[in-house]
């Protein structure tokens, strides 16, 4: 199927690891014009790289940390400089963990910083260039903690609630405009910074974090909340969904939360 993405542009923040990548690499596969926000610049231009030889036309890095207003005003600036308008924008960036009574203030404030109001800048200083172009797109990524709630991951889980809010909020705002915003709610992803920082735990109990069965068997023996297909998921899986409701073939679906975790309990 072509999704439209020939002469289309679409941007991607923490485009350089993880789901982020995985979603940069699938649009320039798809022929989009692709730019990745992420705060390191070497990580930058390998990515640019690698997204360059998947097909993308064209393909920017540019340093931004996203809890950071000039900077995302200035990334979006240079887009604009570059492109003059935006198709496409993808929100993928995401707190850690931390459980209620580890934390303080100011980590639930710098939680909602990351989990929250990074996606709320993006989308601020990008809707000029959204509504330059001649369609549309805004999907945030949430998680589907905020439906199966997990004590370890508090903060993360109400920021990305407070997200999945804020776009709903949006689909109907801004639907006379003909943009349309949604939400993907992953559930267990393998990637990189998953299996490198749960590791030691793997191994302690004959594990390999970096295989889907091992990670789900891992997940259900802890938090007793298995997917339906027994495994856990990987970025690519996230991509597709992602990148579908990116693309201009997706005419209607707005305001939606769409869960991709291999099967649960909750709709």
């Amino acid at each position: 199927m072509n999704l439209g993405f020939e002469g289309a542009s679409a941007a991607v923040t923490g485009g350089t690891k993880g789901m982020g990548r995985s979603i940069a690499l699938t649009l320039a596969g798809e022929g989009a014009r692709v730019a990745v926000l992420a705060r390191q610049q070497s990580e930058l231009d390998e990515t640019v790289e690698v997204l360059l030889k998947a097909g993308a036309p064209d393909a920017v890095g540019l340093v931004v940390d996203v809890t950071n207003g000039a900077q995302v005003t200035a990334g979006f600036a240079a887009i604009d400089a570059r492109w003059g308008s935006l198709n496409a924008l993808i929100n993928t960036v995401g707190p850690g963990a931390g459980k209620f009574e580890d934390l303080g203030d100011d980590d639930w404030v710098g939680v909602f910083e990351i989990g929250l109001m990074s996606a709320v800048r993006c989308v601020r200083a990008a809707l000029p260039l959204l509504r330059a172009a001649d369609w549309a797109r805004i999907v945030n990524i949430s998680a589907h903690s905020i439906q199966r709630q997990s004590a370890l991951i508090v903060a993360y889980t109400a920021s990305k609630a407070a997200l999945a809010s804020v776009s709903k909020n949006l689909a109907k705002s801004l639907a006379p405009e003909g943009i349309l915003v949604n939400t993907v709610s992953p559930g267990s992803i393998v990637t990189a910074s998953f299996s490198e920082g749960l590791r030691p735990m793997f191994t302690a109990e004959n594990l390999d974090p970096t295989d889907p069965v091992d990670v789900m068997t891992w997940i259900e023996r802890h938090f007793h909340q298995p997917a339906d297909l027994g495994r856990a998921g990987l970025p690519e899986e996230i991509a597709v969904v992602v990148t579908f409701l990116a693309s201009k073939v997706n005419g209607y679906v707005t305001g939606a939360n769409v869960n991709v975790d291999g099967g649960s309990d909750f709709v």
